[in-house]
């Protein structure tokens, strides 16, 4: 589930190797670039991965982050664990 936090929308996915963590990060890039939004993403501790959604410009949550966000969300393996 996506939280507001600090003006920003975020979410925590879990993977079960550091290959599906960066495969999963390289399956978004074409959505976010596509979009022409792009997300701040932290990969860490091998298998995690932390999406920032924000609109850099406002400084805030728009709706081009929760559009993002359903997109993320749709092309995710639902396996995973979020």
């Amino acid at each position: 589930m996506w939280k507001e936090k600090d003006s920003k929308l975020e979410k925590n996915f879990s993977f079960r190797s550091y290959i599906e963590a960066t495969d999963f990060i390289n399956k978004i890039t074409p959505i976010a670039e596509n979009l022409n939004h792009h997300p701040d993403i932290l990969l860490h501790s091998y298998n995690k991965v932390r999406i920032y959604l924000f609109t850099h410009s406002e400084s805030r949550i728009t709706e081009k982050d929760y559009e993002l966000a359903k997109m993320i969300d749709e092309s995710i393996d639902y396996s995973v664990k979020s």
